[in-house]
C-alpha cells in the first residue's frame, strides 16, 4: 500500500514537473516571438520613417542579383536625371558558356531594340562585355566610362515607347539633391543562341528589379 501511495505522489510530482516545464517553455516561445515581431515592427517603422534607407536595401539587392546573372549580368551602373526621364550607363556581360546575340531589352510593358553603334543586334561571346548608355548633343553621359559618341543604348520614362528608344522605370532620378534611385521592374533581355547549330530563342526575366542609385543631374 505504501509503494503505491508512494508511486502517486511520484507520478503527481512528474507530472506537475513536466507541466511546469511545457508551461515555462510556452511562456519563453511567447516572450520570443514577441522580441522578434517587435524588432521587425522597428525595422518597418525605420524603414519608412527614413525612405533611403530601404532605397539602398533594394539597391543593395538589385545589385548582388544582376552581378551574378545568368547568363547576361550587369556589372557597372550609373544612372542620371534626363528631360522628364533618366539616362542610364549599364556594362553588360555575357556570363554563359555560349555566343548570344541581344535582340531586345524590356521593361514591364515595353522594350527597345538592342541596337548599337547602328547595329540592330548586339554579339556577346562567352565573358565578353558591352556598354549601354543613352547619349545626347545636350545631354553627354559625363564620368562614365565607356560612353562616348556614338555610343547609344535607351532611356527611362514613366511610359516607355520602342518608337523613342524608351524603357519603363517606376522610379526616376531627380535633377536635385537627394537624387533618388532609377528603379525598373520587370528588366530582362531577349536573346539567341547557338547551340549545335540551331538557334533558339530566350528570354530572361530579372528576378529582381532593376535598381540603380542615381549620381546626379546629367549636365
Amino acid at each position: 500500500m505504501a509503494s503505491r501511495a508512494q508511486g502517486a505522489i511520484e507520478s503527481s510530482s512528474l507530472r506537475s514537473t513536466t507541466a511546469r516545464s511545457l508551461g515555462q517553455g510556452a511562456t519563453e516561445y511567447l516572450v520570443l516571438l514577441a522580441v522578434v515581431l517587435i524588432v521587425a515592427l522597428v525595422s518597418v517603422a525605420l524603414l519608412g520613417f527614413f525612405p533611403g534607407m530601404a532605397g539602398d536595401a533594394q539597391y543593395a539587392e538589385s545589385q548582388l542579383y544582376w552581378r551574378s546573372a545568368q547568363p547576361l549580368a550587369i556589372l557597372e551602373w550609373d544612372a542620371k536625371a534626363y528631360s522628364g526621364g533618366t539616362m542610364p550607363y549599364l556594362r553588360v556581360r555575357n556570363n554563359g558558356p555560349y555566343t548570344i546575340v541581344i535582340t531586345k531589352i524590356f521593361a514591364r510593358n515595353s522594350q527597345v531594340l538592342s541596337s548599337y553603334g547602328g547595329a540592330s543586334q548586339v554579339q556577346l561571346a562567352p565573358g565578353a562585355e558591352i556598354v549601354y548608355c543613352y547619349t545626347t548633343a545636350s545631354y553627354p553621359q559625363t564620368g562614365a566610362p565607356g560612353c562616348s559618341s556614338p555610343a547609344l543604348g535607351f532611356w527611362f520614362t514613366q511610359t516607355g515607347s520602342m518608337a523613342s528608344n524608351q524603357l519603363y522605370a517606376s522610379s526616376h532620378c531627380s535633377s536635385t539633391q537627394p537624387y533618388g534611385y532609377l528603379t525598373s521592374p520587370d528588366f530582362g533581355f531577349e536573346y539567341n543562341i547557338m547551340i549545335e547549330g540551331q538557334t533558339i530563342a530566350k528570354k530572361q526575366l530579372g528576378a529582381k528589379p532593376l535598381a540603380v542609385k542615381c549620381t546626379g543631374p546629367n549636365s
